[in-house]
């Protein structure tokens, strides 16, 4: 099974003036794509959730605040 030390590891064999660069790059393609998909699933969520939150009684139990 594929886990972050085995990941470190081959990270820590490559030639740094080579590929180091790229695999940054890859990093943070990655990270932005997770992100991105975060904000995908709560925009499609909203639409399924709005019918409860968007309603009398939801309006009155938060009213006071």
């Amino acid at each position: 099974m594929l886990n972050r030390a085995a990941v470190m590891h081959e990270i820590e064999t490559i030639p740094e003036p080579f590929f180091l660069g790229e695999v940054f790059d890859f990093i943070a393609v990655v990270k932005a794509k997770a992100i991105r998909e975060g904000i995908y699933t709560v925009v499609a969520s909203e639409s399924s959730l709005k019918k409860d939150w968007l309603c009398a009684e939801e309006d009155e139990v938060w009213g006071d605040l």
